[in-house]
């Protein structure tokens, strides 16, 4: 049962941070210091499960995107016209031009670190020293770029009117999230609005983003775990798969509530609060293991 209550806390964080630009990453550090998950004796199987568990309970985030954008989303709508039909393909090849860059860093480059030197990218880059120092980078540049684009009139307000010179470049900003800390909905928030995208519009298209972004990671992660239960023989515990679907669901449920929270937010505030956030969260990452 503690587990569980763990493994409820886990989808709730996972379930704010992965859409608030706050880094999910940076707040999983912290959480996993003070409430780490215990589903084996086996330190080897904790670990493997640990970094297979904090990308797959995503799943449960990807689908509330899905259930809340929808209508927006589904192009096979009979109460959608021709035009806005194929408006939404148009949408749908924007998606997938801008996941070509995190896809090249994430699966080949990845590869290559990782036959080069016998450590992935996460390997060489994954501390807290990274995930402060990109926390607090991205806090500044949060304040900076509001401040710039405080008299501007967005150049794009709506995600069907981003053509594909733009998704590509949102999409570089996105392959930045590959850096812990970053925040993948930060990096193509801060892109987009950097192009000229409005608030809602920048949002909005970071929501979409995380579906390939997302369920391409957990498919791989997913599967590296598969593999390691199955040449290992190691015993995958109810309390294991408990965990999993728990904090799945409970990153759904939050994910859904977050996702409106930051469209509602973005109509009349700024991003500068997350920035200020960002800031305090990277000095609170690097005091405390400093300290530590």
């Amino acid at each position: 049962m503690i587990e569980i209550l763990k493994a409820v806390l886990y989808g709730i964080v996972e379930g704010i941070t992965e859409w608030l630009p706050v880094s999910s990453t940076g707040h999983l550090i912290l959480l996993d210091e003070f409430l780490s998950l215990n589903v084996s004796p086996d330190p080897v199987f904790r670990a493997e499960f640990g970094q297979m568990f904090e990308v797959v309970i995503q799943l449960g985030a990807i689908l509330a995107v899905a259930v809340s954008f929808f209508k927006v989303l589904w192009p096979f709508g009979s109460s959608k016209s021709a035009v806005e039909k194929k408006s939404t393909w148009r949408l749908w090849l924007n998606i997938c031009i801008a996941s070509i860059p995190a896809a090249a860093v994430g699966i080949v480059l990845d590869k290559i670190i990782e036959n080069a030197t016998g450590k992935d990218i996460d390997g060489w880059i994954y501390n807290a020293t990274v995930v402060a120092s990109a926390l607090i980078i991205y806090g500044v540049l949060f304040i900076v770029i509001e401040r710039v684009r405080k008299d501007k009139t967005p150049v794009i307000t709506s995600v069907h009117d981003i053509k594909p010179h733009h998704a590509i470049l949102i999409g570089v900003f996105q392959m930045l999230a590959i850096i812990p800390g970053t925040s993948r909905s930060g990096s193509t928030i801060l892109g987009s609005m950097m192009l000229g995208l409005s608030r809602g519009a920048a949002a909005e298209f970071s929501f979409f983003l995380a579906i390939p972004a997302m369920a391409g990671a957990s498919l791989i992660k997913g599967l590296g775990f598969v593999s390691y239960v199955a040449e290992s023989g190691a015993d995958v515990s109810f309390t294991a798969i408990a965990v999993l679907i728990v904090a799945s669901l409970t990153a759904f449920l939050v994910s859904m509530a977050a996702i409106k929270f930051l469209t509602d937010f973005v109509k009349k505030h700024s991003f500068a609060a997350f920035g200020y956030y960002r800031i305090a969260l990277g000095a609170a990452v690097l005091l405390w293991f400093i300290l530590n």
